[in-house]
């Protein structure tokens, strides 16, 4: 086996997943909530061969190959927070996720909190996708409307009337998280997920992504 080319093309593949990594964070720096990709890179030995002048086993010539290997990740470091003043605009304060129903019915986590309503009234958040409460249920406001107001905690009124609760949830396996579209994640086996109970958000508030274009 040729070695150097070998490793040339390793090289190769590797510099592929950094650029890959580096455009979709620049192309993504303006979602709310986005998390940075990451590459980390490493060089793996291939193995050892010790030969002597004849091809026979040895040690007067001692060939070893390795290669750069590059592996993926997230950053989840907090985004800044901006100032919006919108009342269904949430901003999370600490560590957790806001829960939205994916439209194959399975559970998606966000911490872009650029949140909406239906026609019905259901909130919803960018992908029309319903935002959960801390019972796993839709939140429902009242399409005649009524002052909303979101508590820190996260209790939602309106008018006089208590709404529900934005349920936000914890991980402490971050990295078991899948990223999906537009600052989406599922959780994967290990996440370890927990409701935060007692969470602090912002109302009138958005967390930008963690990314710099510029760096």
């Amino acid at each position: 086996m040729n070695i150097g080319l070998y490793q040339s093309a390793a090289s190769l593949t590797a510099l592929e997943q950094w650029q890959s990594a580096t455009a979709q964070n620049i192309s993504s720096s303006g979602v709310n909530g986005y998390r940075e990709r990451t590459v980390n890179f490493n060089v793996q030995t291939a193995g050892e061969l010790i030969l002597d002048k004849s091809g026979h086993s040895g040690s007067d010539l001692n060939q070893m190959g390795s290669f750069p290997v590059a592996t993926n990740g997230i950053n989840f470091k907090s985004g800044q927070t901006q100032p919006t003043g919108g009342s269904l605009d949430v901003a999370i304060q600490g560590n957790g996720f806001f829960q939205v129903q994916l439209s194959d019915g399975s559970i998606g986590y966000t911490r872009n909190g650029a949140f909406t309503t239906r026609n019905d009234g259901t909130l919803v958040d960018l992908s029309n996708d319903p935002v959960l409460s801390d019972s796993g249920s839709s939140i429902v406001m009242n399409p005649q409307g009524g002052t909303v107001t979101i508590n820190p905690e996260g209790v939602i009124t309106q008018g006089a009337a208590q709404v529900g609760k934005l349920g936000v949830q914890q991980f402490s396996n971050l990295q078991a998280l899948a990223p999906l579209s537009g600052g989406l994640f599922k959780a994967g086996a290990g996440a370890g997920g927990t409701p935060v109970q007692k969470p602090s958000v912002l109302q009138g508030y958005l967390e930008s992504s963690n990314v710099s274009p510029l760096t």
